[in-house]
């Protein structure tokens, strides 16, 4: 008997191993599919009851739909204790989605034995165990918002906020006059009719709104555009970016687009989509990386129109606001005092370093690229030649004698200058010697005897050059570095680095002597200069520029002591008298109750001696008494007619306006 039961146990045990390894090999059979995507031969393991319960299509396109909606991958399963009582084998299962990781250890894989094979009993709930007949899987974008640049006041020059969009009803819109209508649209939008045929002609079905423009919540067109639903127009209100609406910001913001393929392609981090806006231009795409927001994604399942429980949740994480040291006033004011004239200009605070003003003439209005540019602004765009396209502000131009400060600085800091030493110079040219052959420096002014004040005060080319080459080029390069150029500003934006020369080097003397006065190979950016100036407003120090503002920003000193306090009168009486005496070639600029230090400059373009070529005209000024503001200015072409005493004229009136 007891040999009987022996065997009796034996076989059982034998068959209970033999069943496992069919459970196991299904759990494998089928984890194999679903990671490989095979839902086809995945059907084929349902019983005969589950596929008669869903057609294979049907369960394809259930599962093809589901995970590439959710973005499945790197699916993971793992097969728990089976259950042969109730026939079933839990498992757990893991999947990056695109809302993050699901991580789930409640599956159930039920199976039933059919002509000798182990087959499973399907249903939703192997979707996701929560999962019913009739049950949706949703994913739900939750829109993170961009962030806001803003200006050192906390006014905001760009921001996310609400549109308008101008649309058609066509059914409606096309039931009396039309073209009437057309035509009205057309001269209230600034646009052409064709615009309008045309979007009209694509759309096919009458009962689509048709958009055609977008516009600001606030524009005077929506007046004559709102309530007029009956005649098929119709306004709707829609997302999106909203800028400072001002030329004067453009260059300086830049804009937002839509992305690219290229731009989308190279998105390993797979933060956008083909919607994604990204930034095109300006502070928008410098700081593309800080405004951007991540949009959030949720999984849930619904069932009868009701969530009834998320699967996968990612946040949205908004984008950070920026804010830039820009005072909007005095940017509007500077911008709109050069009247469209190319060039630029750079004011900041002396005590401080802050870049109060970054202008760019002529601009754009940032607005035209999230709205649309009318017609009028195209035709101004194509009358300046698109002059707007260039960044004028992170633009190198020769300085012309404005750099004659930094010329007089060096000598004085150096000992080669003496201030009261009168240089006696017959004519208007003068060379070294003869290895000059026929190169000359030449200069406006013919006074015979000349000391640092009235070089400065007649912007003496000849005594100027006469110093750099009695300085040497060692020196004056030293010097120059000392007012910042050829030093990387660093200011959070991409402006480009000056140079004393192409080479770095002044190893000649025509091109030593010709730095010395602001010619030469010598380029500088309106900020370098407008620093440079600042040193007469502030101890002779120059201020680190700072253009991003944060919470723990304190100002620091970048060039300490590069006018001495001994040589800093000196010079404030030099470059006051500019603007002060009224045979200065600033004099122009004198503002009563204001006591300016600055200079005039005008920087010759052309390839030799003795040639035409064009002219741009410089004008810097720092207030001496309350160092409220160092402005360097300069204008293309002003041989054309503005001269550049229009330039002086420009940077008075803003100091008129900016200090009083």
């Amino acid at each position: 008997m007891k040999r009987v039961l022996g065997i009796v146990a034996f076989c059982a045990l034998l068959l209970t191993g033999c069943s496992s390894d069919a459970e196991k090999l299904l759990f494998e059979s089928f984890e194999e599919k679903l990671v490989n995507e095979d839902y086809e031969g995945l059907y084929l393991l349902l019983s005969s009851e589950s596929q008669q319960a869903i057609t294979k299509e049907d369960f394809i396109t259930r599962y093809t739909n589901i995970y590439s909606g959710i973005k499945a991958s790197n699916i993971d399963l793992e097969m728990g204790e089976i259950d042969t009582e109730n026939k079933v084998i839990p498992f757990s299962l893991t999947m990056n989605t695109v809302a993050g990781e699901v991580n789930r250890s409640d599956f159930e894989l039920p199976f039933i034995k059919e002509d000798k094979e182990l087959k499973v009993i399907w249903s939703e709930s192997l979707i996701f165990p929560m999962m019913e007949s009739g049950d949706k899987v949703r994913v739900s974008t939750q829109t993170a918002n961009r962030g806001s640049i803003l200006d050192r006041n906390g006014e905001a020059l760009a921001s996310d906020g609400t549109l308008v969009t101008v649309g058609i009803h066509p059914a409606i819109f096309d039931e009396e006059n039309r073209d009437n209508k057309i035509k009205e649209l057309a001269n209230i939008l600034d646009i052409s009719e064709e615009t309008i045929t045309k979007k009209l002609a694509a759309n096919s079905n009458p009962d689509y709104f048709v958009p055609i423009v977008d516009l600001l919540p606030d524009s005077p067109k929506l007046t004559l555009l709102e309530n007029r639903r009956k005649e098929g127009i119709l306004t709707q209100s829609k997302q999106g970016r909203i800028y400072k609406n001002d030329e004067a910001f453009g260059r300086l913001l830049g804009y937002i687009r839509p992305i690219s393929e290229e731009e989308l392609k190279a998105d390993e981090e797979g933060i956008y989509t083909t919607a994604s806006m990204v930034g095109k231009a300006g502070l928008e795409q410098v700081y593309e990386t800080t405004l951007r927001g991540i949009n959030g994604v949720e999984i849930y399942i619904e069932r009868d129109g009701t969530k009834v429980e998320t699967l996968a949740l990612k946040e949205a994480q908004h984008g950070e606001d920026i804010k830039i040291s820009i005072d909007s006033y005095l940017q509007t004011t500077v911008y709109q005092k050069m009247n469209g004239e190319k060039g630029s200009a750079t004011a900041v605070d002396p005590t401080t370093g802050d870049i109060l003003a970054l202008v760019s003439s002529p601009s754009y209005n940032s607005n035209w690229f999230t709205t649309y540019m009318t017609k009028s602004e195209q035709q101004h765009r194509e009358e300046i030649q698109f002059a707007d396209e260039k960044n004028r502000f992170a633009t190198l131009y020769s300085p012309g004698s404005t750099f004659k400060l930094i010329t007089a600085a060096t000598g004085l800091e150096n000992g080669t200058l003496d201030p009261i030493e009168i240089k006696t110079i017959n004519g208007r040219e003068w060379q070294k010697d003869s290895s000059w052959g026929n190169y000359h420096i030449r200069r406006i002014n013919a006074q015979t005897n000349v000391a640092l004040k009235e070089a400065v005060k007649y912007s003496d080319n000849i005594y100027f050059g006469m110093n750099a080459l009695e300085m040497g080029s060692e020196a004056l390069i030293k010097g120059a570095e000392q007012f910042t150029i050829g030093t990387d500003l660093a200011i959070g934006y991409p402006i480009k680095q000056s140079q004393i020369s192409n080479n770095g080097t002044l190893n000649r003397d025509i091109l030593l002597a010709d730095t010395g006065y602001g010619q030469g190979e010598i380029m500088v950016s309106t900020l370098n200069m407008a620093l440079a100036y600042s040193a007469l407003s502030n101890s002779g120090n120059i201020m680190a520029p700072t253009l991003i503002l944060t919470d723990n920003h304190q100002p620091s000193v970048l060039k300490e002591s590069v006018i001495s306090t001994q040589n800093l009168s000196i010079l404030q009486d030099a470059f006051s008298a500019v603007v002060e005496d009224s045979d200065g070639t600033g004099h122009l600029a004198k503002i009563d109750g204001i006591k300016l230090a600055g200079k005039t400059g005008t920087a010759e373009i052309k390839s030799s001696q003795g040639e035409t070529g064009s002219e741009n005209g410089w004008f810097i000024a720092t207030d001496l008494d309350s160092s409220n503001v160092s402005i360097a200015m300069v204008v293309e072409d002003v041989q054309e007619g503005l001269g550049t005493l229009g330039v002086v004229s420009m940077v008075k009136e803003v100091l008129l306006d900016y200090l009083k």
